[in-house]
């Protein structure tokens, strides 16, 4: 032992004496009794002893803790390690999330010029295919690494032409990980690459170079084709493309870039599926497609473009007739859902530039009250798209923008146009300024009937629905509101439902169909604000979803026409004025039986659907010949008692229910507008595309 270590030893000793003495003087001194402190002394020694083995613990414990416990995950193997921090989710959304970080790309070399034309094929296996004619991903040696740029750009985290180097003004994919990631998520990738009058290609395998690149044959064309196959053991959810989904996003894209063509093509089924689009209108294309079989008050969108500090802004928008404001925006392709700084300019912009308009045009005196910028987005439809240089976005899921810059130069421009426009179409400035006065006396009219409804306590939770049998507990993660359809129903549901967990609330009737009415009118039907108060989130701009007392809202409806109008007057409902708790999960949709077949004791129940009338036949079928089966058709949860109404769509242990989510929204918009709205032709026209799957139809 050094000199250094015994003199250290020695004051560790000490000190653990001096330590002991104190401990042991203290003792003394604070107890008088004798018994007590031979107690307390056996107590401060078993608290010693136990805290010399936890001492001893957390020494070995950090003897293990050294520099070989310290992993350097090599290349891709952090991608592949923990892949929800590069794509959000090993789900169906992270799957779809691998077509997009490929097409971004492609994009990229469209933005900056190069490329007219993409296309996307889900080939056979299911694997992805991206073809582009760009100017192909470079194939020379790259510096740092000193192996082929697309190599590179495929095999290393932040590896592209996105980080100042000159090669994109603009880009979607900024982290640079796109590329990288989808080849560390696939069994297979490969490149082809047609550059120089060269075909070039390279083969990947789970993140890893397969073959080194390689010249396989000549060409005239330029551009870049990738294909993968994705690998199962991340994705162990679902490894199946959703092509509806695909093409959702496909066909955006071909909005926001004016003039290129990208198609989808599904290889998959017996008889191929091809879609193609290609909008030389851009987005005054994709309002005029958000719009179409809707009333508006001018025929053309609005198109307004500008460009300042290197940021352009598009700006497209156009008013309905309706009571319903659908704003989109973007930055460099990407949809932010939460808005953002974009969005926020031209708002505030908007607001002020229709009254600075009305006020200089008469049409709003001096003295009169301004509009409310709730009062000019009702019944808009507008899609903003920006382009910047060095977007920023709130988190990784790039949902919000977040420059601030953005939002002076959005306010700028947008006003600037939007006055100019105004000015020289004094025809759609005043339709647009009438609009939104008859918006502002609407609102006045809505919230003098909510100041009254508040006064009687209707949308208190103090104070409930009479109709409603609520349920004892107060947890809202397990609390479940049927809407049941009649007195009749009503009633047998709350007798057989689980009173702790289970309310339930009678409608008589048809509600209102919300498609058609302003907020006056819908505050003032009475289901309509029974159901408000009972969810207790309130509604329109004082909607709040964590408030909600039930995270279960079921729809409880007869399996025949008037049932179905029902449940469609309720899903109208929910989407346009709760749409927060069909996106957070909280709607379902019961599925009771439509048959019962008895045979003895034994009931076998068969649930409404499509393949109802298939499913009575094989049990049928598959009955004994003795004792004789009888088959009741259920019409109405009336005809149920309150035991067979808990058994089949009540018990949590035996139901089914289906969960009602927005997949899309343009389409789901788009389908509540054609069924609900005003327009008969295209509803007459859905009706007979779609009849021959009517089999039976009760009336």
């Amino acid at each position: 032992m050094t000199e250094e270590e015994k003199n250290l030893n020695e004051e560790m000793q000490s000190s653990e004496s001096t330590e002991t003495q104190e401990v042991t003087g203290e003792i003394t001194e604070e107890v008088t009794d004798e018994s007590t402190a031979e107690e307390t002394v056996v107590e401060t020694a078993e608290e010693k002893a136990a805290a010399e083995e936890a001492a001893k613990e957390l020494t070995e414990r950090a003897k293990e803790y050294d520099a070989s416990q310290i992993q350097v995950l090599e290349g891709l193997e952090a991608v592949r390690k923990r892949p929800g921090m590069y794509i959000g989710a090993t789900s169906s959304e992270g799957l779809h999330h691998l077509v997009w970080e490929i097409v971004d790309n492609s994009i990229d070399e469209a933005l900056a010029g190069f490329s007219k034309e993409i296309n996307v094929t889900v080939e056979h296996d299911g694997s992805i295919t991206v073809v582009d004619d760009g100017r192909g991903i470079p194939v020379g040696i790259q510096a740092k690494t000193g192996r082929p740029a697309v190599e590179t750009v495929f095999t290393v985290l932040h590896a592209g032409g996105k980080f100042g180097g000159g090669g994109y003004k603009v880009s979607g994919g900024l982290h640079g990980v796109g590329s990288s990631v989808v080849n560390a998520l696939s069994t297979q990738l490969d490149v082809k690459v047609y550059n120089g009058g060269k075909i070039y290609y390279q083969v990947f395998h789970q993140g890893k170079v397969a073959a080194d690149l390689k010249i396989i044959g000549d060409t005239t064309r330029h551009g870049t084709t990738v294909h993968f196959i994705p690998d199962p053991e991340i994705f162990k959810e679902t490894t199946e493309f959703d092509f509806n989904k695909l093409s959702v996003r496909i066909r955006e894209l071909a909005f926001l870039n004016r003039g290129l063509k990208i198609s989808i093509e599904d290889l998959r089924p017996e008889e191929t599926v091809k879609k193609v689009y290609h909008y030389e209108g851009g987005i005054k294309s994709y309002v005029g497609y958000l719009n179409e079989n809707k009333p508006v008050i001018f025929p053309e969108p609005i198109y307004l473009e500008g460009e300042q500090q290197d940021i352009v802004v598009e700006v497209s928008m156009q008013y309905t007739e309706g009571y319903h404001t659908n704003i989109m925006s973007f930055a460099n392709n990407i949809h932010t859902y939460e808005g953002g700084t974009h969005e926020f300019g031209f708002k505030t912009a908007l607001t002020r530039v229709i009254n600075d308009y009305a006020k200089k045009a008469k049409l709003i005196k001096e003295n009169e009250e301004n509009l409310s910028g709730e009062d000019v987005r009702e019944g808009l439809t507008a899609v903003i798209s920006i382009k910047h240089p060095d977007p920023q976005f709130e988190g990784q899921t790039k949902t919000k923008l977040g420059n601030s810059e953005v939002r002076t130069v959005t306010d700028r421009l947008f006003s600037e146009h939007f006055a100019k426009f105004l000015m020289e179409n004094p025809a759609v400035g005043r339709k647009i300024v009438e609009k939104g006065m008859l918006a502002s006396r609407a609102r006045l009219a809505a919230k003098r009937a909510r100041e009254v409804t508040r006064r009687k306590s209707a949308l208190e939770i103090s104070n409930l629905p009479g109709k409603l049998a609520d349920c004892s507990s107060n947890d809202a993660t397990r609390s479940e509101l049927f809407i049941v359809e009649g007195d009749s129903a009503g009633g047998s549901a709350k007798q057989g439902r689980d009173r702790e967990i289970q309310a339930i609330l009678p409608i008589r009737g048809k509600i209102l169909n919300v498609e058609k009415a302003s907020m006056d009118k819908i505050l003032a039907n009475e289901e309509i604000r029974s159901l408000f108060t009972a969810m207790g989130t309130g509604f329109g701009a004082d909607f709040d979803v964590a408030k909600a007392r039930y995270h279960k809202l079921v729809i409880m409806t007869d399996a025949d026409v008037d049932g179905a109008h029902i449940r469609t007057l309720l899903l109208t409902l929910f989407y346009r004025y709760m749409r927060p708790v069909v996106e957070a999960g909280y709607v379902y949709i019961a599925q009771p039986p439509l048959y019962g077949v008895k045979q003895g004791k034994n009931i076998t129940y068969i649930p409404s659907g499509k393949d109802a009338d298939e499913k009575l036949a094989d049990v049928l079928a598959n009955l004994p010949k003795s004792p004789k089966a009888s088959v009741q058709r259920y019409k109405g949860l009336g005809e149920m008692d309150f035991h067979q109404l808990w058994e089949t769509t009540m018990d949590p242990e035996n139901r089914i229910m289906a969960r009602v989510s927005v997949e899309d929204a343009i389409e789901a918009d788009q389908v509540f507008d054609m069924l609900m709205g005003d327009r008969v032709e295209p509803r007459r026209q859905f009706i007979e595309e779609n009849a021959h799957y009517v089999k039976n139809l009760d009336i």
